[in-house]
């Protein structure tokens, strides 16, 4: 964007900084074009051919009109200037992207106007805008070489006729992806006459429309190019087209061109911030206007024309991307739409600026650079004719690809929507539609021509010569001076009268006459005394700024409140520089849960990119620097939003609100650009040699240098120019010393930069090996980054569950995370790339691999070695080891239907090795096959550079540290194999049982309802769609034949696909008459983490959920007995107070985020396992005549008690609440003991616990068990129970959990009847 051009006071007060000249070289004559005899040797040298050779011999392939030859800066003006250096290489390339284009008088010849960029190395940016046009050649020698090329490649042409009748692309028997998209894009030529772009090569061997020096006239491309510190796009090509006009023209212009040019460079100011100015070009007035200080900067390139190309909907999910940081490939004929579209979308990022790499036109040297494994935005150049599906690209898994003559994208998978995107689409339809233009698009010239503005004048342009429009008043055409002497005639009263006076008596003023008439004419198209083309600026300039309100008022909405979330905590900018990689900048889990939820998908993935982290930045430099101008503004627009009261108080309201600016910031445009405020002075004679430059038709002149050379010393802008100059320097310092002393940032800018904007002024293999390099260190460093954020995410989230702080990570934030992670997998997997197959390149290698080992395996016929390891879990006693097979879970991903491309098949075959610790290793093993890596991937490619790839698979190896559900959690609709095994306590005879036993498995995500085991195989698989994270067995048996007693130890499930293990510890009897007489339990789940000897990583560990309570634990409770420590009150009532507080922030997570709840409520450490440590403290000597006692049984005869006393009429005393609680009581233990499933006494015990909770009944139960005469006998003196402070205190502790909705799984609760 041009905002940092436009704020600041560095680029000098001048209009324009260079005119230039680009073309033929008469006297080095034709030259091949050396970049693409560079981009030749590089493929050659890939190939492992000689380079050498290559370079030397001559493309044969191409008919010589259409071959690129070398075009040369044949003349710039003024030669340096300090602020902005001139760089001849890269404005050459920029002007002639595709080099010098030859025609002969067969082709067409219509002038093209196009505009570039050039970032330098400080991050400010120059603006290019050219007019190329085609001028005869003269040089009898260039013309007989091009006749020389011509029959060359006739006989080379005829030679190969013969052996091969069609002529194929001359790079098909290349695989590098590289050379067929240079072969499509070389295919055939822009715009030319219809019979030369039909048949492509072919015909202009065969249908002798060749050159014949002869019978031909040859043309040459040649550009004009003026080169200016902002982008004043109209300005410029209207000044440019008045100089074509003049070179064309009949008449020589009205002064020598070295005048006008002179006057643009040295004599045009900028226009100040909030005024416009108007200037002089060769024929007619130019107009230009700068926004004020508090407005949204310049920007001339017309939004309307974008939309059109695009529609509104498509320039939506571009801008999307962009804001995402893709990979965003432009696609057209026209480098002037690629500039269009380029310009527009980064424009509408305010305040946020693309941190990337920007090429708008990728010259066709740098298509390696498509290769690059960052985001980025670029524009290449179709041909005419090119078919799309035959254009390969590099890596387009992460890829937005926008094809702009056809008016389609092809966007990235896993995409998220903007906010909002159905009302905002329809915001934008409104402005278009209120200009008269289509919100769907589509309907502009297909034919690119010099401009693309459908102006009335413009189209006339169009379609008559430009020879015949210097004389044509209907345009408004008028000559300089004639224009001058009908402003001095119109509104002068006295000049009025005598012609009204010669009208009467029939004397006609003819030359007045004429020039009223060619003004009327212009009067009745254009609007009080302007040209039409000016309307249509006025137009263009209001649709453009109101474009930018609707988008700038986006970001104010989604963002109005971002800097309550700004963390700054440093005391001064050289600290914060230094420690700026360390730090948090910004509380992202804050901001996100602030958000409304429909905002959160796009939202949590934008606030992790590059320029939403340089906002945040610039924000907090603030504090001891200058505003950055788009931040000043941007923060502006939140002020005035919160004076005006427009947001609602109610911040995650996600209704729409439509931007209140449309017609304050039209209206600012409209009345700089009808009341011009400066004028800049007008072109006039220099002192010139006389003689030298003569006007000669259709050439354009050698121009005077030394009078160009240097401009005016009086003018009163200069001095500006110098005083801005010592103030920027004055500056410079200060800024110095902090940037060197901190090398960090100066080094993470530096990278920053280099990888932002590709050299274009030296491209030697040496330069393009450097850059690659920088591109490995990048992605090596991105990777470190990525996986450092992930674990130290995770890490504290963990924390915060084992109490420590607060969490700094949900869900949707780990899930973005991942997904940025499979980016940068992809991105490093497309880096040099040789054979590119389907969009995914990491699966594409995937595959390769899983073909070259089920080929071995098939000739070995034994089992897949290469890709097999057992690894071992522990515990798992009853589960054989699964096996660690890198093909075995390529076959998992490829057998589920749901993921139909892949890229998908790529990220869930990722997902799934980073959920079982195996990404580092698995990609480990995948490039252990050097043979396939070299194969596939050119020497500089990331996968080639061994130490990188080794610090790369350790950074991944990190991430074994901590557990990931990134699988399960993202695909729950997939059938997955699961495999359980109930284990018995062996050492007892009762291993064997001769009833049936069943089960049923439940999960976060759902339950595999009753399913029946075989009798005494205790092992089973079932397959169900995903039932998440699991939480709960249910195990039970139906008490049939002699041997009914069963001694269960644990029950063990596995997840097949992922491997992940969970334990249900039981250690109790299931059978009738032994325990407690239970015949089916609820067992509550452990995850077991794996642990292995030869990955350090994945010995770390996270802490295990919740378990089932165990027997030894019970034993110590339930029976007093029992030789284990009792636990003191003290513990006791902090265990209750743990296992209420964990419910309570069970509540208070994201409600996706929650996990089981279950598991608090009945797993070890939960408030039924707290609870009956309670009840057991003080309970008389539980065994009568050899006979457990438990919990129950007093709960049991408080009923009982209860209920006679009822009868009898005792309780007719008691206060009304006690007899309502003892109600409820007594009605919820009669319908656990009447339910028909047999859950034995601790079984009921948890049971009402939990209802009881469920219900917020439990507080009002304590003071009728604890005032019940019963506990006398069944309590000792000092039990908890019996104290009225401790039973108090229990009942507020309780009663905290009101509050929340408390649910149960069915697995708890099928049965009761309430």
């Amino acid at each position: 964007m041009s905002a940092n051009m436009s704020g600041s006071g560095s680029a000098p007060c001048r209009f324009a900084h260079y005119f230039v000249i680009c073309g033929i070289d008469n006297e080095t004559g034709l030259e091949p074009d050396a970049l693409a005899a560079l981009y030749l040797w590089l493929e050659a040298d890939r190939q492992g051919r000689d380079p050498e050779a290559v370079a030397a011999g001559e493309n044969f392939d191409q008919s010589p009109l259409k071959r690129t030859f070398k075009s040369k800066v044949l003349a710039h003006y003024p030669k340096n200037i300090e602020c902005s250096p001139f760089d001849q290489d890269a404005v050459n390339m920029l002007c002639m992207p595709k080099g010098l284009s030859f025609r002969t008088q067969r082709d067409s010849r219509t002038p093209q106007f196009h505009s570039f960029l050039i970032t330098r190395e400080d991050g400010s940016r120059t603006y290019g805008f050219v007019h190329t046009y085609y001028e005869e050649v003269t040089s009898p020698q260039i013309c007989s070489a091009m006749q020389t090329l011509h029959q060359m490649y006739q006989a080379e042409h005829n030679a190969s006729a013969h052996n091969c009748p069609s002529s194929s692309s001359s790079s098909s028997s290349s695989s590098s992806s590289m050379d067929s998209l240079a072969s499509s894009l070389d295919e055939v030529e822009s715009p030319s006459s219809t019979s030369s772009s039909q048949g492509g090569r072919r015909s202009s061997g065969c249908s002798g429309e060749g050159y014949d020096s002869v019978r031909d006239t040859l043309y040459v491309s040649k550009a004009m190019c003026l080169i200016t510190p902002m982008p004043f796009m109209h300005a410029c090509k209207r000044f440019l087209s008045q100089v074509h006009r003049a070179v064309i023209s009949h008449q020589p212009p009205p002064l020598p061109l070295e005048s006008y040019i002179y006057n643009i460079l040295y004599e045009v100011p900028l226009p100040p911030p909030g005024r416009s100015l108007k200037f002089h070009g060769v024929y007619e007035p130019v107009l230009c206007q700068r926004p004020g200080v508090g407005e949204l900067p310049l920007a001339d390139f017309p939004l309307s024309e974008a939309f059109q190309l695009l529609g509104v909907e498509n320039l939506v999910q571009i801008f999307t991307c962009v804001l995402l940081e893709m990979q965003i490939l432009l696609y057209s004929q026209d480098y002037q739409r690629l500039m269009v579209v380029a310009e527009g979308i980064t424009t509408l990022l305010f305040p946020f600026q693309w941190q990337h790499v920007y090429v708008p036109i990728l010259p066709a040297s740098l298509l390696h650079f498509l290769d690059a494994p960052v985001p980025y935005l670029m524009g290449l150049q179709s041909k005419e004719g090119t078919d799309r599906s035959k254009l390969e690209l590099p890596q387009e898994a992460n890829l937005c690809f926008v094809d702009i003559d056809n008016h389609c994208i092809e966007l990235p998978e896993e995409f998220p929507q903007f906010p909002n995107k159905t009302e905002f689409i329809q915001e934008l339809s409104e402005v278009l539609l209120s200009f008269g233009l289509s919100p769907e698009g589509g309907n502009t010239s297909s034919e690119p021509a010099v401009s693309l503005q459908t102006s009335t004048l413009e189209k006339e342009l169009k379609s008559t010569s430009l020879s015949e429009l210097v004389d044509d008043r209907r345009n408004g055409n008028l000559g300089g001076e004639a224009l001058d002497v009908l402003e001095l005639l119109q509104g002068n009263p006295t000049l009025e009268r005598l012609q009204a006076l010669a009208k009467r008596t029939g004397v006609k003023v003819a030359r007045l006459e004429a020039l009223a008439a060619g003004r009327k004419a212009l009067g009745e198209e254009g609007v009080g005394g302007r040209s039409p083309a000016e309307e249509e600026e006025l137009r263009n300039a209001k649709l453009n700024v109101q474009l930018r309100e609707v988008f700038a008022a986006r970001f104010a909405t989604m963002f109005a409140d971002y800097e309550s979330f700004v963390i700054q905590n440093s005391p001064d900018l050289e600290s914060w520089l230094t420690n700026r990689e360390q730090m948090h900048n910004f509380d992202k889990a804050s901001f996100l849960s602030d958000q409304p939820e429909p905002y959160l998908p796009f939202l949590s993935h934008f606030i992790e990119t590059q320029m939403f982290a340089t906002f945040i930045d610039n924000k907090i430099m603030s504090q001891w620097e200058e505003k950055e101008p788009l931040l000043r503004v941007f923060d502006g627009r939140i002020e005035k939003a919160r004076l005006y009261n427009v947001r609602a108080p109610s911040l995650r309201s996600s209704v729409y609100q439509k931007c209140t600016f449309l017609k304050e910031s039209a209206q600012a445009i409209e009345q700089r650009l009808r009341k011009i405020d400066h004028t800049a002075i007008h072109p006039h004679l220099l002192d010139m040699k006389i003689g030298q430059g003569k006007y000669q038709q259709g050439f354009f002149p050698k121009l005077q240098a030394d009078v160009l050379a240097s401009g005016p010393t009086n003018n009163k802008w200069s001095n500006r120019t110098c005083s801005t100059q010592r103030r920027v320097d004055r500056h410079r310092p200060q800024n110095d010393h902090l940037v060197l002393d901190n090398e960090l940032k100066e080094k993470y800018m530096q990278e920053n930069r280099n990888l932002r904007q590709p050299k274009l002024s030296d491209l030697s293999p040496a330069v393009i090996a450097q850059t690659n390099w920088k591109f490995v260190e990048g992605l090596l460093k991105e990777c470190k980054m990525k996986t450092k954020r992930m674990l130290v995410e995770k890490m504290g989230r963990e924390a915060v569950e084992l109490g420590h702080g607060e969490a700094n990570i949900t869900g949707l934030e780990e899930n973005t995370l991942i997904a940025s992670l499979c980016d940068l997998l992809e991105r490093i997997w497309s880096h040099g790339l040789q054979v590119k197959q389907g969009k995914s390149a990491l699966w594409s290698h995937l595959l390769h691999y899983q073909a070259r080992e089920e080929k071995n395996e098939q000739l070995s016929e034994s089992p897949v070695s290469n890709g097999q390891e057992k690894r071992k879990i522990e515990s798992s006693v009853g589960l054989s080891a699964l096996p660690v097979s890198l093909i075995q879970d390529m076959r998992h991903i490829q057998n589920m239907g749901e993921i139909k491309t892949d890229v998908g098949r790529a990220r869930a075959w990722i997902r799934l090795s980073l959920e079982k610790k195996l990404l580092s290793q698995h990609l480990k093993q995948l490039l252990s096959n050097q043979a396939l890596t070299k194969k596939l991937y050119k020497r500089y490619a990331f996968l080639r550079c061994e130490e990188e790839k080794e610090q790369f698979l350790f950074h991944l190896l990190s991430l074994n540290a901590v557990d990931y559900f990134c699988f399960t959690s993202v695909f729950t609709t997939i059938m997955i194999p699961y495999r359980a095994v109930i284990i018995p306590i062996k050492k007892l005879s009762n291993a064997m049982t001769t009833s049936n036993p069943w089960l049923c498995v439940s999960g976060e995500l759902g339950d595999s309802g009753i399913l029946q085991i075989t009798k005494n195989v205790l092992e089973m698989t079932f397959d169900r769609q995903n039932l998440g994270k699991l939480t709960t067995v249910q195990l039970g048996h139906d008490n049939s034949g002699l041997l009914a007693k069963w001694l269960v130890d644990c029950v063990m499930v596995r997840n097949e696909i992922t491997g992940h293990t969970y334990k249900f510890p039981c250690g109790r009897w299931l059978g009738k008459g032994v325990d407690d007489g239970s015949l089916e339990r609820v067992l509550i789940g452990e995850f077991v983490v794996p642990s292995s000897d030869d990955d350090g990583g994945r010995g770390s560990r996270t802490p295990p959920l919740q378990r089932s309570p165990s027997q030894i634990r019970r034993i110590s409770i339930t029976s007093l007995t029992g030789r284990g420590s009792k636990p003191t009150t003290v513990q006791i009532q902090e265990s209750i107070g743990e296992a209420v507080n964990n419910i309570i922030k069970h509540f208070h997570k994201p409600e996706k985020e929650r996990g089981s709840l279950t598991v608090l409520l009945c797993g070890e450490g939960g408030l039924v396992w707290a609870l009956e440590q309670f009840f057991h403290h003080g309970f008389r000597s539980a065994r009568i005549f050899q006979k457990n006692v438990f919990v129950w049984d007093f709960f049991e005869r408080t009923v009982a008690f209860v209920e006679n006393a009822d009868q009898i009429g005792d309780l007719q005393e008691t206060p009304e609440p006690l007899s309502l609680n003892s109600e409820s009581f007594c009605r919820y233990v009669n319908a656990i003991n009447s339910m028909p499933r047999n859950i034995g006494k601790d079984g009921k015990f948890q049971l009402l616990v939990c209802l009881g909770a469920r219900d917020r009944l439990l507080p009002q139960w304590l003071p009728l068990l604890a005032e019940c005469s019963i506990i006398t006998r069944m309590y000792e003196e000092n039990a908890l129970l019996r104290d009225k402070l401790t039973v108090s205190s229990l009942i507020a502790v309780l009663e905290t959990l009101h509050d929340f909705p408390i649910t149960l799984e069915s697995s708890l609760t099928k049965s009761v009847e309430l």
